[in-house]
This record gives C-alpha cells, structure tokens and sequence, in this order.
C-alpha cells in the first residue's frame, strides 16, 4: 500500500510540493514533487498551509527501510516528515473549534514536509504567540517524546540524572525538564556544546571512552538515566549503579530488557502534554534551539546536516 498523500473529492485546482521518496535509502532518494490538486480536508479535519517542517531522526530511519519502515507501514512511494507549523486554510465539516487563518502546530507521519498538509483536527494545537513557527515547526516528535520519557523516571530533587544527547532536540528538552523536577542533570554531549548546556543549568561532559570516570569527576552518583544516543548510555548507566527500572532509552530500545530498561517515547504522551511544552516554551521557561533553517528545495542536504550528527536542537525546513 502506498502511503502517499492522499486527497479527498472535491479538489481545489493550484499547485503544491511536496516531499517524496520512490525507494528506500538515504537522502540522497528524496525529491521534490509538484501536483497540480490541492487536497481538500474531509469531516473533521482542517488543511494547513506549511511554514516549517522540522525533522527527525526517525524520518531518515524510515527512509532507509527496515524495522522503522516496517513499523509504520511505509511502502514506496511516500511522502515525508512528521512535525509541522503554518496556517489553516480549510476547515472540514464538524469543526468548531479551530477556524481558516489560525496559526497551528502539530504531526502527521509521513506528510508533513509539503506544501499542505491534510490531517485530523485534534492533532493540531493553537501556536501560541510567542513561539515562532521554525519552533513550533520542530515540536511534536520531540516535545511529546521529552515530556513522556521524564515523566517516566518520577524524578525529584534529591535525583541526579544522566541525559545523553543532551544538545540534540529530544535532548535539550529532557535535560530541561529534569532540571525543573528540581534534579541535578548531567548532560553528554560534544565539546561545543558544553557552554550552552552550561548556560541550561546542565553540567556538560564529553561523550566517548572515559565516560564514566568523567561522570564520577563531577557528581557523587547518579540516580537515573535518560538516553538518547544508544546503548553505551544505558551500559555507563549501570555500570554508574542507576537500577534499569530508572533508566528510559528511546534510542535502544530492546538493549538490557534484562535490566528492566524502560522504553517510553511520544506515543505515551498527550496533545494535551505537547501543549504543555509550547507553554514553557513560548514563556521563556525552555528553550528549543534552532540549529539550522533550509529551504525545503535543499531537503537532501538538511538530512545530511542531521545525519552527521553534533546538532543543538532542530533542524528545520522552511516552506514558506
């Protein structure tokens, strides 16, 4: 089965992009394509004119096949992306609550680097004012995913947790809201990123052989861990002496089961958690980096640029 956009009778005659890949493999596969319908948004649905589509590891995992393709059913050819910011331009029928003009923000796996974007109206949130659309662009996967992971753990004050990954956009946002539970955070991350992860409140150290000597140097111990890199977080995590059942890993899933390792990511959380996210944002009281913006032409080179790695926070599409 294809998972291409699919558009609903009747059809608006324009023009749209969108983002298409015919076969599995790296960036190198993805493409621009034209259409010439506008899709137009059935019953209890709206239509967003994109801003910014943000991307996500997951996004080029799918495109390479494999378990992450499998796991969402993708089958060339197909659109892609998932997180999304812009305009509503169309409303469904039994939509009340959100009207045509009306800034949102949310996701739609496999949809959302285009042009338009189709999709359910309670999977969209209002963008609050503050929050800039290359921010809200960039939330769903790693707001909700964040939010969930945290919450997990039940940290509090007298917790020292580890985060890896702690520059990147998932990374950033739990580092963060541990921080908030009143816990101390220790955050992994490349050398360039230590003055801002210092700047968070977060104490940096580098990633790599030597982790754990380097851990020992700058807290006492540590409570709970928070992965977003791989399994030599959760290994270094134990080996620090943090029971698996305080360890949450969304990046190896399935490494140490017999540790009791925990797996919680976004599916966990609510739109009403996302919304809760926005919020802090949009006060000042978190921070989402914005790494770099490419217009949606330069697509291939954006997932080069993720896939390298050393990112703080998103990388962020630009449609608009």
């Amino acid at each position: 089965m294809s998972c291409l956009p699919k558009a609903n009778k009747p059809r608006l005659w324009g023009m749209a992009r969108y983002v298409r890949f015919d076969r599995f493999g790296g960036p190198g596969v993805l493409r621009i394509v034209t259409e010439d319908d506008l899709p137009m948004p059935g019953a209890g649905e709206v239509r967003v004119r994109v801003h910014c589509a943000g991307l996500n590891p997951v996004d080029w995992k799918i495109m390479r096949g494999g378990p992450a393709a499998a796991k969402y059913d993708a089958v060339p050819p197909c659109g892609n992306g998932n997180d999304f910011s812009g305009i509503i331009d169309e409303v469904g029928d039994g939509v009340a609550h959100l009207t045509t003009g009306l800034a949102v923000f949310g996701g739609r796996r496999m949809h959302a680097q285009a042009d338009y974007v189709v999709t359910a109206a309670d999977r969209v949130l209002p963008k609050p004012e503050q929050l800039s659309f290359d921010e809200a662009g960039a939330l769903d996967i790693a707001g909700r995913t964040a939010w969930a992971s945290v919450e997990s753990l039940g940290l509090a004050g007298d917790d020292i947790v580890l985060v890896s990954a702690a520059a990147g956009g998932v990374g950033v946002l739990s580092a963060q809201l541990a921080l908030r539970t009143g816990a101390r955070v220790v955050g992994t991350a490349s050398p360039q990123n230590h003055d801002f992860l210092r700047s968070l409140g977060v104490i940096p150290v580098a990633y790599g052989e030597g982790l754990i000597d380097r851990v020992r140097a700058v807290v006492p111990k540590v409570t709970a861990a928070l992965d977003h890199h791989g399994p030599a977080t959760i290994d270094a995590a134990l080996k620090l002496g943090v029971p698996g059942s305080r360890i949450n890993t969304i990046a190896a899933r399935g490494h140490r089961s017999d540790a009791g390792i925990t797996g919680v990511g976004g599916a966990e959380a609510t739109i009403g958690d996302l919304a809760r996210v926005a919020e802090l944002l949009a006060t000042g009281e978190l921070v989402l980096p914005i790494d770099s913006v490419y217009p949606v032409e330069r697509v291939r080179d954006a997932y080069e640029h993720l896939i390298k790695g050393h990112v703080r926070g998103k990388v962020v599409l630009a449609l608009v």
